[in-house]
Formats: structure tokens, C-alpha cells, sequence
């Protein structure tokens, strides 16, 4: 098998995505068993991430990266890259996926990635989402299920929020500009700032 990176047209860096939802645990309201408010209108569900080649690739990397060879061949293909962006859909799944980011982005030091989760939800992701957040150079980003701005309060962790759309500024937050830009990031790489909350305006 080979590994399938995807180059959207909003970002400034390639990604290495799988399908959202279904390996997105987090996305659960444990409280009703369906998708929390933010994720039943996940966009990663929406416009070209239906087409079908959109999807094979997502679906290919599902399996792909059980490899063996996974991580050293992911080490090969973005050692030269200056940024990196993990999971424009789906979520590291299990600890063992975890665990080859955490070594990918560790041997890969010279790229700054950025990786966003919702898995600080279990348990048995907090030794090895501690290990990711100390690498200088990784913005690990704690994603809010929230539509109105509320924020991850974890010790140590960055965060992600969302807010409505027309929200002009946020409080402690880096308000993302894509929206004012064509969707597009532009020269703003503050996603890949481990030290800057970001906020999203809802699309």
C-alpha cells in the first residue's frame, strides 16, 4: 500500500486525513449516544469530502497506516515540509495511531505540524497526548464541542473552539480570518502557534 496525503485548497501545507465520524469516538454525546452539537454538522461530511476520490483516500489511510513501514515512509515524505497538518477529518483512533504520530512528529523536527483531537476524552490517551504536547514542535490542539466559544480548560494544552458566524472578535482567542480571506488561510499560520487559542467561525 502507499500513503495518501491530500493538499487542500485552504491550507498552506499537505495533511494525512481519514473518514470523519466514523473514527472521530469523541464526536459521541455519551449522555444521548448520537453526535455531539458540532460534529452533526461536521464539515468534513460536506462538499468535495464526498466526492468519491476524496474518499478513497480517506478510507485507504484508514488501513494504511497499520503498516509496519508506515512511520518511516511518513518521515520520508514530509521531512522537507516547513508545515504539516494532521486530520483535516477523522480523529487518532486508538493509541497505537497516536503513538505513530507522536514518532513521526518527533523525527521529523525541522516541520512544524499541528494536530487537532478530541480524544483527551479518554483516559488512555492522556499518557500518550502528554508525550505529543512536550515536542517543540507540534501545536496540539484540544477541540471544544462547542458552537458558542467555550474553550478546553486543561493544564498545559492548547485549544480549538467554535463560534456563530458574524462573531468578529473572541475573548483570549485568535479568531481565524479564512472567512474574511476566500476560506483561505493565506500568510496566517497561527494554527501551527502552540501558544495561541484559535477560533473558528462556524462553516
Amino acid at each position: 500500500m502507499t500513503i495518501k496525503l491530500s493538499k487542500t485548497k485552504k491550507m498552506p501545507a499537505k495533511s494525512w486525513s481519514i473518514p470523519a465520524i466514523k473514527t472521530c469516538p469523541a464526536a459521541i454525546d455519551t449522555e444521548t449516544g448520537g453526535l455531539v452539537e458540532l460534529c452533526k454538522d461536521c464539515y468534513a461530511t460536506k462538499g468535495f469530502y464526498n466526492m468519491p476520490n476524496v474518499k478513497d483516500i480517506r478510507e485507504h489511510n484508514m488501513k494504511d497506516w497499520k503498516r509496519d513501514e508506515w512511520e518511516d515512509e511518513m518521515v520520508d515524505l514530509i521531512s522537507e515540509e516547513k508545515y504539516f497538518r494532521w486530520l483535516d477529518s477523522g480523529d487518532m483512533y486508538t493509541v497505537k495511531l497516536a503513538t505513530k504520530f507522536h514518532n513521526v512528529i518527533k523525527r521529523t523536527s525541522n516541520c512544524k505540524h499541528w494536530l487537532p483531537t478530541r480524544m483527551y476524552k479518554f483516559n488512555k490517551f492522556k499518557d500518550i497526548l502528554g508525550k505529543i504536547n512536550k515536542l517543540s514542535n507540534v501545536a496540539l490542539r484540544l477541540s471544544s464541542d462547542s458552537l458558542k466559544g467555550a474553550k478546553i480548560n486543561m493544564k498545559g494544552f492548547t485549544t480549538t473552539t467554535v463560534v456563530p458566524k458574524g462573531t468578529i472578535a473572541v475573548k483570549d482567542a485568535w479568531l481565524c480570518p479564512a472567512s474574511n480571506n476566500n476560506g483561505k488561510c493565506g500568510d496566517c499560520r497561527v494554527c501551527w502557534d502552540k501558544d495561541i487559542t484559535v477560533a473558528y467561525i462556524h462553516h
